[in-house]
């Protein structure tokens, strides 16, 4: 008999960002996202930078994830996260500044920058910027997927900032 539910915990070296029984998870694999639902084939995956969704008791969490690995069995998912960080719980100023920071570092003269560490920290901030904005929080001047949507699926809402864009 197929389970109904998977045992999720996502942890990072220092701490446990999440734990408990859900109906789904999507998460960032290296090569594109990867759905799983109760009883799936047992794999073990490198991940990449991406948002982590899940659904439990019809609601959507979201949290961003950074490189590591997931071990998925029938009835459970572990992911060992290099970082990881509720969406709820990020700091959108913070991840703009890191943003802003990360992009007038790769805009310098070439010999001057550490272009992979600054390729990093970009998509760092990009990931906690949309974990943030799929959890709620409000970003300005940013593209909002609908709630329920899982990440990675195109969608077209407009906003103000992107109709003015068009303009």
């Amino acid at each position: 008999m197929l389970p109904t539910k998977l045992t999720l915990e996502v942890v990072t070296p220092e701490r446990e960002v999440a734990r408990g029984d859900v109906d789904f998870i999507q998460m960032p694999g290296l090569d594109g996202y990867l759905g799983v639902l109760p009883g799936h084939a047992p794999l073990l995956t490198e991940l990449g930078a991406g948002v982590l969704s899940y659904r439990s008791n019809n609601v959507e969490h979201f949290a961003a994830v950074v490189g590591g690995f997931a071990e998925v069995l029938g009835d459970r998912v572990i992911v060992l996260a290099e970082a990881a960080e509720l969406g709820e719980s990020i700091d959108v100023i913070r991840a703009q500044a890191a943003q802003e920071r990360a992009l007038k570092i790769l805009q310098q003269k070439a010999e001057q920058v550490d272009f992979h560490a600054a390729q990093s920290a970009l998509e760092r901030s990009l990931v906690r910027i949309e974990a943030a904005k799929l959890a709620g929080q409000g970003v300005a001047g940013m593209k909002h997927r609908p709630r329920g949507m899982a990440a990675g699926q195109p969608h077209d809402e407009e906003t103000p900032a992107s109709a003015a864009e068009k303009k």
